[in-house]
């Protein structure tokens, strides 16, 4: 890679890191937040959710126009408004409020993630692209590894709302990076057609069976994932009896280990090829899926020897398919084909969170029943998705 290629993946990892982090507290937060405002698994899982639900909106509005402008600007005014949500959020005083913050920082961060893919992808060809996932997916192993324990600190010390204002005083010096040093972002608007309707965006999308196994895809992983992440903490604590004040640990072991396995699992898909690596991990990934959510003891090391193969498989598999999803249209198309690509991934998450949180039952004694079940439900989601990835083909660019 070039230096400017290298600055540039730098801010956009800077950008997923404190975007995924902003996400990812919440989750943590839960036996916190579930106390604090004394509200059941169904209502947490629904704050969670109000973010992937109002992005998931923005996200799939945001298709009819995000390919009309130079990317750089769409990001810079996505982060921005992300920021204010974000710090919405650290004054947030109720449970009503807080939910609303989150659909403020939704609403902007759902323009966010297919942005800083459609960058990677219309920099990068497809033959160095899985590498250069791979080191923007290091955003999230570093979120874990330093995000979340220090979100955690900060919450026990200072109280909940301390981490979302560090974020976004941190969100702040990443809105002059992206100002200062990302370039111009236009390559897609040279040698343009004639303007077509914003509907065509979606009826070249149902027109194409391949783009539409593509967001099955993307739909299928998420609903796998999402249903049994949010609850890993509210599980352990409540079932098992792990510690509250360990449970930074978990996501600084996973995050540790991703950060290595992320930049060797993309050079090994872009050498050995993106689906057999995706197959690969998806049915290792079921492994630690099966025990995470049968867990029987809260000793440290189990917990952490498991959950951190979860990290390392599981993210495994999104590498390879962030890859073969973007390869299913032309540069032309694609800021607006990832907007509904990573909007489809947002309502997912949300779904999964909500199913989660019905499945799961919480008794007069605070234990929370059913979760195995929801484990058995992210297996077969993770084995269909298998089926779908094979029909995905890549275009020629």
């Amino acid at each position: 890679m070039t230096k400017k290629e290298k600055l540039l993946l730098f801010i956009l990892a800077c950008i997923n890191f404190t975007h995924i982090i902003d996400f990812m507290i919440m989750m943590p937060l839960g036996p916190q937040l579930m106390k604090i405002f004394d509200i059941s698994p169904r209502q947490f899982g629904f704050v969670v959710s109000a973010y992937g639900l109002s992005a998931g909106i923005s996200g799939f509005l945001s298709a009819f126009f995000v390919d009309n402008y130079d990317r750089k600007k769409v990001v810079l005014f996505a982060y921005t408004g992300f920021v204010i949500g974000t710090l919405a959020c650290a004054v947030a005083p109720t449970y009503e409020i807080l939910i609303l913050a989150r659909v403020v920082a939704g609403v902007f961060g759902g323009l966010i993630g297919a942005q800083v893919l459609s960058i990677v992808a219309d920099t990068f060809e497809y033959e160095r692209r899985a590498t250069a996932m791979g080191f923007i997916t290091t955003a999230f192993s570093l979120a874990s590894v330093v995000g979340i324990p220090a979100g955690l600190y900060l919450a026990n010390h200072f109280g909940w709302h301390s981490p979302f204002l560090v974020l976004g005083g941190l969100g702040v010096l990443v809105i002059f990076l992206i100002y200062r040093y990302v370039p111009t972002l236009d390559k897609h608007l040279k040698n343009r057609q004639p303007k077509e309707s914003p509907f065509a965006v979606i009826t070249d999308i149902t027109r194409n069976p391949n783009q539409l196994r593509a967001l099955s895809l993307s739909t299928i992983i998420m609903l796998g994932h999402f249903s049994i992440i949010p609850y890993i903490s509210p599980t352990l604590v409540a079932n098992v009896g792990f510690s509250q004040d360990n449970i930074f640990l978990i996501y600084f072991v996973g995050g540790l280990l991703t950060i290595f396995s992320a930049p060797m699992v993309g050079k090994l898909a872009d050498r050995k090829g993106k689906y057999p690596v995706f197959v690969t991990f998806a049915l290792l990934s079921m492994i630690p899926i099966f025990l995470i959510t049968n867990m029987f003891s809260g000793v440290l090391w189990g917990v952490l020897v498991i959950s951190g193969i979860f990290f390392v498989f599981s993210n495994g598999r999104l590498i390879p398919t962030q890859a073969i999803v973007s390869n299913v249209v032309s540069s032309r198309q694609r800021g607006s084909f990832m907007a509904i690509n990573s909007s489809v991934q947002l309502f997912a998450q949300a779904i999964a969170t909500n199913i989660g949180g019905f499945i799961i039952h919480k008794t007069p004694s605070g234990y929370l029943e059913n979760y195995p079940y929801v484990g058995y439900f992210a297996m077969i989601m993770i084995f269909i998705s298998i089926f779908i990835a094979k029909t995905v083909k890549p275009i020629a660019q």
